[in-house]
Order: structure tokens, then sequence, then C-alpha cells
């Protein structure tokens, strides 16, 4: 198989730019994998598929508004922070722009209170910045920082996407990128699925810049996974183990549920790549998945049509076309049972 086996055209008008206007109003294409058949149904349909004995398992970590953007000496700058590097979380890994004019030893000020130094470089335009002084660096993030939306929505941040661009069950800090099948539940709909008879779970999977890159490679199967670091409680592995069928909410699910199945450790870091070519992996857990539509060439599509079938699912993409559903992060949604 080839990486070019996983494209396909995608008009650019069905690349959603607002969430829907209300959060559980997306389309849901449901894909039956034993039958080969698809329905096109609603996301409010989604306990209609729950039974007793299901765990629906959800991705509760919370995105940072990790754009920030500043003064360097000589002009405006942006810092896109990544992952803390250490324990008092006052220096990061980030990505800088302008990145030639933002060297070792720059200053770049968010706000009088605010500031940090570049103090390393590392690889594709990487840096590693120190805040400065003694004030909460995450409050002086919650305060200054912009939600990193995908480049794909050409438009800046609003104030509405603190709360969109976030699931109603965030609660552990730390991704850079939204856990995007979760931002179609309410409150409501997470009681009438356990109403329908499914146990809700919680797993933390930190959604890092790596997950949602295209690739590069024809022989995808060499590629590497950034590594994102995962946690799953005692009490929700009893849940997971006890279930008889996992339903996934997202990618993320997906791998935390698998990566702890695969090492045998809860907690850690992950660069899991289940595809569907040699040594693409297996699915010991997880017995459904919710996911949204993702982008051609990614390992996320390639997570998917190795849990649908290839044919079936790129089949199924070709559909979402032409019944132009609404593409990406505030886009409608697949359910593969």
């Amino acid at each position: 198989m080839r990486l070019s086996d996983f494209d396909y055209h995608l008009p650019e008008e069905l690349i959603a730019q607002e969430p829907p206007a209300e959060r559980d109003g997306a389309r849901m294409l449901v894909l039956h994998r034993a039958t080969q058949r698809w329905e096109d149904r609603r996301f409010r349909d989604l306990p209609e598929y729950l039974a007793t004995g299901d765990c629906l398992v959800l991705n509760d970590s919370r995105v940072l508004p990790s754009r920030l953007f500043g003064q360097r000496e000589n002009g405006e700058c942006e810092v896109m922070l990544l992952e803390p590097v250490s324990a008092d979380a006052r220096e990061w890994r980030a990505l800088v722009r302008p990145g030639r004019k933002l060297r070792t030893g720059a200053i770049v000020r968010f706000d009088d209170s605010f500031s940090a130094e570049i103090v390393a470089q590392g690889e594709r335009g990487e840096r590693t910045v120190r805040f400065k002084g003694d004030a909460d660096v995450y409050s002086g993030i919650e305060r200054l920082g912009h939600m990193p939306l995908p480049p794909y929505i050409k438009r800046q941040d609003r104030v509405e996407d603190r709360e969109r661009y976030q699931t109603v069950f965030a609660r552990e800090r730390g991704s850079v990128a939204a856990p995007t099948a979760g931002l179609h539940f309410t409150g409501e709909m997470l009681n009438r699925c356990e109403r329908a008879g499914a146990q809700v779970a919680r797993v933390t999977l930190h959604v890092g810049l790596g997950t949602f890159q295209s690739m590069d490679r024809e022989d995808f199967e060499n590629h590497k996974l950034h590594y994102e670091r995962y946690s799953i409680s005692e009490e929700t592995w009893r849940k997971i183990s006890a279930a008889k069928r996992v339903v996934a909410v997202g990618t993320t699910s997906v791998r935390t549920i698998e990566s702890a199945m695969a090492s045998g450790e809860r907690s850690g870091l992950t660069n899991l790549f289940l595809h569907p070519g040699t040594g693409g992996g297996q699915f010991h857990r997880v017995g459904a998945m919710l996911t949204n539509f993702h982008l051609p060439r990614t390992s996320l599509l390639l997570l998917v049509c190795k849990f649908a079938g290839t044919e079936f699912a790129m089949a199924a993409y070709q559909h979402a076309v032409e019944e132009r559903y609404r593409f990406f992060s505030y886009g409608d949604c697949m359910l593969i049972v």
C-alpha cells in the first residue's frame, strides 16, 4: 500500500470554518462494518447505537490557549507553546514566528507583567522558552493566550472559541489541539448515552501538533509519530476491562486504550501508529469508534481505514463529500460500528 491510496478530493467549501449552531447539531455518517453499509444520521441519534454493556470512552484533555502574541526587540512575534519541559512549567517547548528573528537570548514581552526568553534552539524551528519572573505561568497563558485553531480554519480565533474548541468534559490541561470527536457532546447527550445503558469513562491523552500533520513518504509504514502523554485511572481501566464493547470517542481515545493494552502500562508516552499496512498493529479492545472526518494522507485517516477497512472507509469518505458533509475539527462526524 502507498500513501497516495489515502488521498481524496475535498472541495474547500466543505471545510467547516464555524462550529454548528448547536453543539450536538452535527450530522453523523454511520458505518456498519459487518454488512458493509452506511446510514446518514444525526449525532443526536448516537444513543440508538449504544446498549447495556457498552463503555463510552472520552478523552478529557483540556486545550490550552497556547498561542501567545508579543513584542520582540524590533517587532511583533508569536510563540506557540507545545508542552512544558520543566517540572515547574516555567520552561516550554515552542514554535515561534518569525523564527529567523528569535534566536537564543531573545526576549519576548506579552504584556507588562508576562515575558519569556528564548533559551535554546531545536530542530524544525523549535525553541525552548523560559518564562521570566515568578508570576504563575498558567494564569498568564489563560489571560493572554489564543486558542490554537488549526490552519485550515481561515479566520482568527474569537472569544466564543474558548468554549466551542473545548469539550464540555475537558479537565486535564495539556493539549494544543482539541480531541474533536468530543466537541459534539453536551451534558444532556452524555446523560442520554447512560440512559441507553452505556457507562461513561474518561481517559487522558494530551494532543500534540504531530498528530494532525500530513505524512510525506509513500512508504508510510516507516513513519514515526510524535510521542504524546496519556493516562488511564484504575477506575476507568476496570470499566474498560469489564465492558462488552468499548466505544472510543475520537482517535486519541483509541490510541490511549490500545497503547495501554499493548504496553500493559496505564500511563506514559505513546507514539502508537495504527495503519492498514504491514506491522500496522491490532485493535485489541476498541469495538466501535466515533470520529470526525480527517485530512487526507494523515495518520488519523490511516487509523480509521485500519479499523473500518480501507476500501470501505474511503468509499464512505467519497459519499460524505458527495452528500456535502462538513469536514474536520468543527465539522460532522462518523460512527463506525
